[in-house]
């Protein structure tokens, strides 16, 4: 079930044809899931809730021919990989992942693996892979380290267009998102044919927030479904774990030819999106954005041998003056990907026989009502 689906309407923007980043042409999205046991926790051995997602910014080679991209950090308790290169040179240069906290290590070591068996013969690659991360070990045996290199090139192997699997799937399976079960979503929106026409898609790793913060569509969901009424995952042995700790890692995608200072500008307003749902980017959660734009095509790698480098190169830019449609679209698929993972996420039962809830659909549109929104407050009126 997503937004769209059951007629819950995220700002004014219209979607794309699959409301999802891969709306954007050329982005393709994979994941590895690994669901393994039940019970107590043994280290290594499980109770797993865990995997790793992909996302490959275009249809060609992404080893051998990078977009511009940039950066944000909102709140920075936590690991996005490979960002200082792209402040340095606005270049993204490879597939971006996400998984648990424990693993991103293998992730990136995986990703450098493919790239060296995949992309040329002979020595000489030079690769920052970019991977991010989020923490599942209130459902998952996090210190197991159950995520190895095959699983990473599962989720390339699995990469497509398309629709997007979303919730309990890849990097997300194990999360949790204001204390309901959270997890992967994605959404996209359409500037008007006055402003470009461009598409802009997000994906999310939502993993953050505190119950009572949880808003959708301005209304304080989370304050009308207390824990009292849906359980929230709350572990008696993890004193030291506060309430709504966690961690959101968000990828902007758009086909309009931005520069890496406009990449940036883009990132920035993702957090719009994330305040509207509720957060506040609390310390103890890692909030990354990255964000990328595939309007110019055909810019140098880093490692092309020396005198491979054309001396300029042509690019184009929407002016900066003209951003403001797209910082609307950012700030809204981001609040609707946010809400699409919370949707699809179902209920799962990790270690410990520990559970995080799903948020139920009809339970909302009745909350939602009370409200005056969504579309039974439009039926009844």
């Amino acid at each position: 079930m997503r937004a769209r689906e059951l007629g819950i309407r995220i700002g004014r923007l219209e979607p794309g044809a699959g409301d999802a980043i891969t709306d954007v042409r050329g982005v393709r999205v994979g994941h590895a899931t690994l669901i393994e046991g039940d019970g107590p926790l043994v280290v290594g051995r499980g109770p797993v809730r865990t995997g790793v997602t992909v996302i490959l910014p275009h249809e060609a080679d992404v080893w051998s021919e990078p977009v511009f991209a940039g950066c944000h950090r909102l709140n920075g308790n936590g690991e996005l990989t490979g960002l200082e290169w792209i402040r340095e040179v606005g270049l993204l240069g490879g597939p971006v992942a996400i998984t648990n906290t424990h693993s991103v290590g293998v992730v990136r070591d995986a990703l450098v693996a493919h790239a060296i068996h995949h992309r040329r013969e002979g020595g000489g690659l030079w690769s920052l892979p970019v991977v991010g991360e989020t923490w599942d070990g209130l459902l998952n045996d996090i210190d197991g380290l159950h995520v190895r290199p095959e699983h990473v090139d599962h989720a390339l192997d699995a990469a497509a267009g398309g629709p997007v699997p979303e919730g309990n799937v890849g990097g997300g399976t194990g999360m949790i998102c204001h204390e309901f079960k959270g997890g992967i979503g994605t959404a996209s929106r359409v500037v008007a044919d006055a402003h470009g026409g461009w598409t802009v898609g997000v994906l999310v790793q939502a993993n953050y927030g505190e119950r009572e913060q949880l808003r959708v569509d301005g209304v304080p969901v989370g304050l009308a479904i207390p824990g009292s009424v849906v359980p929230v995952p709350d572990p008696d042995d993890e004193p030291v774990v506060e309430r709504g700790t966690g961690s959101i890692i968000i990828v902007v995608a758009t086909d309009a030819p931005l520069l890496p200072h406009q990449c940036d500008r883009l990132a920035q307003r993702a957090g719009l999106g994330l305040a509207r749902m509720g957060s506040t980017a609390n310390h103890s959660s890692g909030d990354l954005v990255l964000a990328f734009a595939t309007g110019n095509r055909g810019l140098s790698t880093a490692d092309e041998p020396r005198g491979h480098h054309p001396g300029t190169l042509d690019v184009r830019m929407v002016p900066d003056n003209r951003m403001t449609p797209l910082f609307k679209a950012t700030a809204e698929a981001t609040e609707a990907a946010i809400v699409n993972a919370l949707l699809a996420a179902e209920t799962m039962t990790g270690r410990d026989g520990l559970t995080a809830h799903a948020l139920d659909p009809d339970r909302l549109l009745d909350v939602m009502a009370r409200y005056g929104r969504g579309p039974r407050a439009r039926a009844e009126a």
